[in-house]
């Protein structure tokens, strides 16, 4: 037998040398307490329990030959290796030492307290699985014994080789079942197939009696034709998403060799909430999601809160002071109990039993404790405006007296004839002016004229967790971190004569200042009215920015969840079609749209840079992918660059070409140094060769430095109006300017240079929010969002303008955000083609033979399935779709055809357009939530679809007048055009519904009135024009 080189020799042997060698028997106690051998060798009996040196607790296992676990050379027999075994080393004999080295190599030691019986298989041999279940071992080297002397084998394998967790992926796709893909794909080419057969058929076979009909429906079904083909094309590839917490938890958070101590490694994270006017963003509801920001769970050194009152409002700043003072209470109750939904307001109005899945023995008292407490916070906030108000006269009134006294004295004890002038000034709690906007607006104290505020309401938390104690305001916190995030109040100078671009010109301040003060690599904006609902939202995106291919991720965005929606959701609310179906399917493309809140960006990617890796697609259809040729990889700018300690893909970039223009970003040089680092701390971890641009493990770990006065006064002088003058702010970098919905633009030109997105849906709603229930404020968001489609149409924005590293299929969904208004236009007309049929006897074609009635079922039946196996991917209800379906037409005939007309006057004429804030309170009635959706606001977008209804209503009765006098009935176009009539009708349910109010009911006069005016109308229509009493074919149904 050749010899084997040395090895280590297990404890088995040395102990084998001082005792001699027993053999290896497994047995099991009967209930009489006698033991009864399993092994082939006779039975045992064993008084006591398991006395004597027959010890069954400690046992040694010899491993039988595995495929992973095969001796050198050959292998002998069982009973030969048992032998061997029981041998040990101190048998005579050459081949002795060298069979009891292969045999140590073999042994597993292994220590068990499983008394449970270990069973032979079937075949009368040991049961080694069953012994692997029971014992929870391992084959191979795995159980080994390792000597605390020798840490190593012969070739350098150690120990931690075994120990170290093999690399796990953060996330993973869920691909949709092939039997539910399948046939949508192929619903999709059959339906493509049979309407181009349909539009050829009718073009070829034009209805001779009435051309105008024919000719409007064909340019209205060639536009809907080719408006489906934008929306269903984008839909063929949807993909779902998973993460792993777990995962997440053991790389970034548990001790390693190159972060001992087990501290956090993720990188840091901001939190942009954003607010204008409290009378229409209620303090209060910004203070709950400020208050479920600070409670989330991620780490406290890393997150960063930021709110930006746009409206300079000191109702606003004293409601975020308050909601700090109670955070320093809310924050530690919700991580000792793990509370979800971290937003007291959602939390105490939960209907289900509070007390579910919570252990601690002292919950109902914290609980009873805290939900007192926030509903003396409750009190205050809504107290604010008294309180700021008395102050100010208060104040006022001194300042008053103040320049009475001293104009008596300047005037010899007598006031002037023209008494005293004195500012009515806002003021703050300590004796000095509001710098913001007043209550009476005063020159540099208007909405539009306010100096810049920054408040650091919680300072900067420290490194090492702070526990609290005992008796922590009546709350008990022992071993709870009592520390909360960095939270700053900004409200940006704004002056008369500067363009301020709305919301996107406050969150490019917001930018700015937090790259100042805290430079998180991330950054989560939100709506005011946008909490977060899951605790762990962050770390669930922070799962693919810190997975492989991470770093060419520019933005994560979540589906936006909503509250307080009427549980029919008469207006499509929810908008479930478009968040778990289109945004979905664009995840399997290049990514979804960023639809403004909800939406955890890269920072590098904000500043307009170029992702590390980007493809180009050419070809008709994109179908030819190659690598961008001018996207400088790691390894050309470490040949560029001079400095060798960046010459490793491990460190930040210093030598962009971007970094080198101060009018690019601003004359901030402390700004545009944070941004290689920003740019650095956002890389994934570098643990894995498949890892590319990543850092090194533990690169994260020091402390953020503290705040000092310098670095305050640079975050105030970046957020002045100046500051973007002559700079690319607005163009390239940050929020883009220019469109009502800066967010589709934002995320286009990201899109456009090769970074592509992600669409994460998780299992726990990550945020929720309010939506308008009622009627007018829907239509009037609506037509903001179709405004700005129409700016991005006529801009250079456009998708036709795409550069070649966005998708073909991404193309066409941005190609159909810009067109998807312009559909009203044929919309309108279409659905004034069934009355316009009844008024006039005739029908858009020849008559209804079997070949339209043919195409026009396959139509419906395809779109019927197709429908149908999306709301099966999806997961949507089939109510949810048909609600869409409603509003659809809702919008379409009212909101998007004004945000046509608005759009041209733009382009055309210049004219501006201007929004008012959605409101996000309630209606006046207290009791009802769901007050706001009796509320009828009257605004012109009722116009169209009231004309469409009354024409509709009025055209059914005339068209069955027309054909009951007529002397030869032609059924068959009034049972065409009254079903279209009824197909406008049941779309317009909800917004008649609307018009209806509280009652729900058509008051009796109406419908007398109704009656009354359609009747009238039809008889004189008949009187003017009579039927046609000329017999022809046309009027049946022809076979």
């Amino acid at each position: 037998m050749a010899s084997s080189p040395p090895k280590k020799t297990l404890n088995s042997q040395s102990s084998s040398l001082s005792r001699p060698p027993q053999a290896v028997k497994f047995g099991r106690r009967t209930s009489s307490g006698r033991i009864v051998s399993l092994s082939r060798d006779d039975d045992m009996d064993v008084s006591g329990d398991y006395s004597g040196q027959n010890d069954y607790i400690n046992y040694t296992v010899l491993m039988p030959p595995t495929p992973d676990n095969q001796p050198a050379g050959s292998s002998g027999s069982t009973s030969e290796s048992k032998g061997d075994a029981n041998r040990g080393g101190g048998g005579g004999g050459g081949d002795g030492p060298k069979m009891g080295n292969k045999l140590e190599r073999r042994l597993s030691v292994m220590k068990s307290n499983n008394k449970s019986m270990l069973l032979r298989s079937q075949t009368g041999d040991f049961d080694h699985n069953r012994w692997l279940f029971e014992s929870k071992g391992k084959y191979g080297i795995g159980n080994a014994f390792w000597s605390e002397e020798d840490d190593t084998y012969d070739g350098g394998v150690s120990k931690s080789d075994f120990l170290d967790k093999p690399w796990k992926p953060l996330t993973r796709k869920v691909n949709i079942p092939a039997k539910v893909l399948s046939p949508y794909r192929l619903l999709i080419v059959i339906r493509l197939v049979i309407v181009f057969f349909f539009l050829w058929w009718r073009i070829t076979n034009p209805n001779e009696d009435a051309m105008w009909l024919w000719g409007l429906s064909i340019v209205c079904e060639i536009w809907f034709a080719f408006s489906w083909i934008l929306d269903i094309l984008p839909k063929l590839n949807p993909i779902n998403r998973a993460t792993d917490l777990a995962a997440l938890h053991d790389k970034f958070e548990q001790p390693s060799p190159s972060n001992p101590t087990g501290r956090s490694d993720l990188p840091g994270v901001d939190v942009f909430v954003s607010t204008a006017d409290p009378e229409k963003e209620p303090p209060l509801v910004t203070a709950n999601t400020l208050l479920s920001i600070l409670a989330v769970d991620y780490p406290i050194e890393k997150l960063s809160a930021y709110i930006s009152d746009d409206g300079g409002a000191i109702l606003t700043f004293e409601a975020m002071a308050e909601a700090v003072r109670f955070a320093e209470y809310w924050v530690p109750f919700c991580r000792k109990h793990d509370i979800e939904p971290r937003n007291p307001d959602s939390y105490f109005s939960i209907k289900k039993d509070p007390t579910k899945n919570k252990k601690r023995q002292d919950f109902v008292k914290d609980r009873r404790w805290i939900k007192r407490e926030y509903d003396e916070f409750k009190v205050r906030i809504n107290g604010l405006p008294e309180q700021i108000k008395k102050r100010a006269e208060q104040f006022n009134l001194r300042e008053e007296l103040k320049e009475k006294r001293i104009a008596r004295e300047k005037n010899g004890g007598v006031l002037p004839p023209d008494g005293v002038d004195v500012v009515k000034a806002t003021w703050m709690a300590d004796g000095t002016h509001w710098p913001g906007t007043w209550f009476e607006p005063k020159p540099d104290h208007s909405k539009g004229d306010h100096a810049g505020i920054l408040q650091i309401m919680s300072k900067v938390p420290e490194l090492e967790p702070v526990i609290g104690g005992p008796n922590e305001g009546a709350l008990d916190f022992t071993g709870i971190d009592i520390r909360v995030p960095m939270f700053a109040y900004v409200s940006r100078e704004k002056r008369p004569g500067f363009d301020h671009n709305k919301k996107a010109g406050a969150m490019n301040g917001m930018v700015r200042a937090s790259a100042i003060l805290s430079n998180g690599a991330f950054i989560l904006n939100l709506d005011c009215d946008h909490y977060i609902y899951n605790s762990k939202a962050i770390k669930e995106g922070m799962c693919f920015m810190m997975d492989r291919g991470g770093d060419r991720i520019c933005y994560i965005q979540f589906p936006q969840r909503f509250e307080g929606i009427d549980p029919s959701d008469r207006y499509a609310n929810h908008n479930t079609v478009f968040f778990d179906g289109n945004m979905r399917a664009l995840d399997g493309l290049q990514g979804p749209v960023y639809v403004g809140t909800g939406c955890m960006f890269r920072r590098y990617a904000l500043y307009g840079f170029n992702p590390p890796r980007a493809n180009e697609y050419t070809g008709v259809f994109g179908q030819e992918k190659a690598p961008a040729l001018h996207v400088r990889t790691q390894s050309q700018a470490s040949q560029t660059s001079q400095a060798s300690d960046l010459e490793s893909d491990t460190q930040p970039l210093h030598d962009d070409p971007d970094l080198g223009l101060p009018k690019k970003f601003g004359n901030s040089t402390m700004f545009t140094d944070t941004i290689p680092v920003a740019e650095y701390q956002g890389r994934p971890l570098a643990d894995h060769m498949s890892v590319k641009n990543g850092r090194p493990p533990g690169a994260l770990l020091l402390p953020r430095p503290p705040l000092d006065a310098p670095t305050v006064a640079e975050a105030i002088a970046v957020i002045s109006c100046w500051y973007e003058d002559n700079t690319e702010w607005g163009d390239r970098i940050g929020w883009i300017y220019g469109s009502v919905t800066e967010d589709v633009v934002t995320g286009y030109r990201m899109h456009n240079r090769g970074w592509r997105s992600v669409y994460c849906i998780t299992k726990r709603d990550a945020f929720r929010g309010t939506a308008p229930i009622n009627l007018t404020d829907r239509l009037h968001q609506v037509l903001r969002w179709a405004t700005g489609s129409v700016e991005i149409f006529f801009s250079k924005n456009n998708a036709m303008f795409a550069t070649r590293r966005l998708k073909f299929l991404q193309r066409v969904a941005y190609l159909n955000v810009g067109i998807y208004p312009f559909t009203s236009i044929f919309l309108v007309v279409y659905c004034f083609l069934p009355a316009l049929c009844l008024f006039s006897g005739k029908f858009i074609v020849q008559s209804l033979d079997i070949h339209f009635l043919s195409y026009l079922l396959c139509i419906t039946v395809t779109l019927t399935l197709i429908s149908l196996l999306e709301v099966k991917w999806s997961g949507i209800g089939l109510e949810e779709w048909w609600r869409n379906e409603q509003f659809w037409l809702i919008g379409g005939t009212s909101a998007h055809l004004a945000a046509v007309v608005q759009g041209l006057l733009k382009v055309i004429a210049g004219i501006e357009i201007s929004f008012t804030l959605t409101s996000k309170s309630s209606g006046e009635d207290e009791d009802d939530v769901f007050a706001d959706l009796y509320i009828v606001k009257w605004t012109g977008l009722f116009i169209m679809p009231l004309t469409i209804i009354v024409v509709n209503l009025v055209a059914i009765v005339i068209g069955a007048s027309r054909t009951i006098y007529s002397v030869i009935p032609q059924w068959g176009k009034l049972l065409g055009g009254t079903f279209f009539s009824l197909w406008v009708l049941t779309h317009m349910y909800p917004f008649a519904k609307g018009l209806m109010g509280r009652r729900g009911k058509v008051p009796t006069i109406v419908y007398v009135w109704s009656g009354l005016v359609s009747i009238t109308v039809s008889l004189l229509w008949i009187t003017i024009s009579p039927p046609d009493d000329v017999s022809g074919g046309g009027g049946g149904i022809s076979v």
